[in-house]
């Protein structure tokens, strides 16, 4: 691949990885920015590590998720949606009310059903393409998948 086609690669996949990191980081748009940064300059040195066996998205989505989580293990954070704080302090006509209920819904979820949910719903990602990125079998994808769905159902019922 050249310099020319990896930029153009870049230019085409920011905006998606971003918006993953995001949702993945709980709004902290530094975070998001500085992980991102981080997987596309390692994705550009492990160039020559790419065989081909999957999308290079997917290789990119695994090479920022795995970035994302040593960054939280390197920080002693724990991995969870915590915005509520923000979500009830913040203008709800700014933010919109959907994406508050969407976000709230969010945070009933365990991080590896938050994960597969925000790659499958957010990312179009598709559940081989999951697995590839988390590490999970596709079964396990598709049962966090499954759970998700629920407890967001039940949580947006009570609503």
């Amino acid at each position: 691949m050249t310099r020319e086609e990896y930029n153009s690669f870049v230019r085409e996949q920011q905006e998606p990885l971003r918006r993953f990191l995001l949702n993945l980081s709980g709004g902290d748009r530094y975070l998001a920015d500085e992980v991102a940064e981080e997987a596309f300059v390692k994705a550009y040195v492990s160039l020559g590590s790419f065989r081909g066996r999957c999308k290079l998205s997917t290789w990119l989505f695994r090479i920022a998720y795995n970035c994302f989580y040593d960054h939280v293990r390197r920080q002693g954070r724990e991995v969870k949606l915590d915005t509520a704080r923000d979500i009830e302090t913040e203008d709800p006509v700014q933010r919109g009310e959907r994406r508050e209920i969407l976000q709230r819904a969010l945070m009933q979820l365990s991080v590896p059903q938050r994960d597969v949910t925000l790659l499958f719903y957010m990312e179009d990602k598709s559940i081989r393409e999951i697995s590839g990125i988390t590490g999970m079998n596709g079964n396990t994808v598709k049962s966090h998948l499954r759970r998700a769905k629920q407890t967001m159902k039940t949580y947006l019922s009570k609503m």
